[in-house]
């Protein structure tokens, strides 16, 4: 009996090894295709705070710490980068988003972000806009485009 108990336990702990190991890449590219914010390398600014992020991306904060005018890239709604920024990164729901611009826009106190079509339009967009931000996977982004790092705390 405690032969078999030794013997079971083993098994389970090689079971667990090996399922380490089988999905060790997978996890691993969990990690590599992260979704970010994204910003023009240019911007001096490296981290921001969620709830700064939230106001940019919401278009209440127009501008960087440095006074550089923030511009802001979308995808479209219905895109899966788009969406999944929105639930993971901003913690909003994409018709929260809209909703929120289109009161922007119908009430004539701001503007809605700019919509691109694609991740390779987005990427041009951010080389070439001095202020520009948007969202990436962490395996697209290229030279002339940088990370915005998350940190914790409620000012922007």
């Amino acid at each position: 009996m405690v032969s078999m108990c030794s013997n079971l336990k083993k098994f389970i702990f090689l079971l667990f090894i090996l399922q380490n190991y089988c999905f060790a890449d997978e996890n691993k590219k969990q990690l590599i295709d992260l979704i970010v914010p994204a910003v023009n390398q240019n911007l001096k600014q490296n981290k921001i705070t969620k709830h700064g992020l939230g106001a940019i991306f919401k278009m209440r904060l127009l501008e960087w710490k440095d006074g550089t005018t923030v511009t802001v890239f979308v995808l479209a709604d219905e895109q899966s980068l788009h969406t999944e920024f929105c639930k993971k990164v901003l913690s909003v729901f994409p018709y929260q988003m809209r909703k929120s611009w289109n009161q922007l826009v119908f009430s004539g106190s701001g503007q809605a972000p700019i919509e691109l079509n694609s991740k390779e339009e987005m990427i041009s967009k951010l080389i070439s806009t001095t202020g520009a931000i948007g969202y990436l996977r962490t395996s697209d982004l290229k030279e002339g485009v940088k990370k915005l790092h998350i940190q914790s705390g409620s000012q922007y």
